[in-house]
């Protein structure tokens, strides 16, 4: 395998070197063999890239000098290849051993497509999705829709969607030719919803893939899905997403869906007793709002309605992949059948 094959997977690695084994192993499996491996070392102190360079020697090893994120560990990753697409995957995922080979094919069948997303099933307990394609809410955050649903067959269909979770998704190159590769300000957490919005106002089609399976364990890295890193960066992200992507008119169309979503998320923090990262998360997101909003590109960007109405689908998608997860678990929807009512 070499770095000019048609796929190169980029796998951004923080101490992750538990991790690694069953990743790499999942990939050295693969039905199909034209694709490179590329890991991305973000200055890990558990020796990961030398146990990579013993264990796993047919992977090519980038490594840098500190932890920069998830955002300039891909990025990084993106610049040291040169194949025309580019497999992001995390390091606490296995690989379905045709998932490659199915890859490869939709890159054929689905010529429009500039990125796919795959179906992501939990490690542990593989009944149970992880993610079925992305969805997004106007307050600037994403939705893995289907996440924690059991699979019940609801996703075995290849279909359009808003985007893609980073942590298993294929692109084009020439996609991050034409918006730019991921955004480094948001260090980790949401910098692929950002993606996801200024690929849909560029008018850049995301498909998702319902054959390419991977595996995910969740939260490996950062540890559990809820701590103050996790509530602080996505709390202040969602309003680097809505920063830069939004017009002044969509902004004031959609400030009040924004401000529901910022409650509820408050009252979740509090509940998990994160309110002081919530409130750094906040207070680090005005401090940089002038900076974050002078990325917005009016040029690259649709028309406001044409984009809003994409969004507003996403979300609607979202909401009933969360009113069916909740059901699922014996519990109410009556709060997001109002806000489905009003906003949608």
């Amino acid at each position: 395998m070499t770095a000019e094959q048609p796929i190169t997977v980029i796998i951004p690695n923080w101490n992750g070197r538990a991790l690694l084994p069953c990743c790499l192993t999942s990939l050295a499996r693969q039905s199909a063999r034209d694709f490179a491996v590329l890991v991305v070392d973000n200055g890990s102190t558990d020796d990961s890239a030398a146990f990579v360079r013993a264990h796993f020697p047919w992977t090519r090893l980038l490594c840098l000098p500190e932890n920069r994120g998830f955002s300039a560990a891909v990025n990084a990753g993106i610049k040291a290849c040169a194949s025309p697409w580019l497999f992001l995957l995390n390091n606490d995922v296995e690989v379905e051993e045709h998932c490659l080979e199915r890859l490869i094919a939709a890159t054929h069948s689905y010529p429009d497509a500039d990125f796919f997303a795959l179906k992501m099933v939990n490690f542990h307990a593989r009944s149970v999705l992880d993610g079925a394609g992305d969805a997004a809410f106007r307050a600037g955050v994403g939705y893995r829709l289907g996440t924690m649903e059991q699979d019940r067959g609801q996703y075995d269909q290849d279909r359009p969607v808003f985007g893609a979770c980073a942590g298993a998704a294929l692109y084009r190159r020439a996609l991050f030719q034409q918006i730019g590769l991921f955004d480094e300000d948001f260090f980790a957490y949401l910098e692929d919803v950002d993606l996801n919005f200024r690929a849909g106002r560029a008018g850049r089609r995301c498909r998702y893939l319902a054959q390419a399976v991977v595996y995910h364990i969740g939260s490996a890295t950062s540890g559990a899905r809820i701590n103050p890193l996790t509530v602080r960066l996505s709390t202040r992200n969602c309003f680097f997403v809505v920063a830069k992507n939004y017009s002044l008119p969509n902004l004031l169309r959609c400030a009040p869906a924004m401000l529901i979503f910022q409650a509820a998320w408050l009252v979740f923090a509090v509940k998990k007793r994160q309110f002081f990262p919530w409130l750094q998360g906040i207070m680090q997101a005005f401090s940089a709002w002038p900076r974050m909003r002078r990325k917005f590109q009016r040029d690259a960007a649709r028309a406001d309605d044409q984009f809003i109405r994409q969004l507003t689908r996403a979300e609607a998608e979202a909401i009933a992949s969360i009113m069916v997860r909740r059901a699922q678990n014996g519990r109410g929807n009556a709060l997001l059948r109002l806000y489905r009512k009003i906003f949608l």
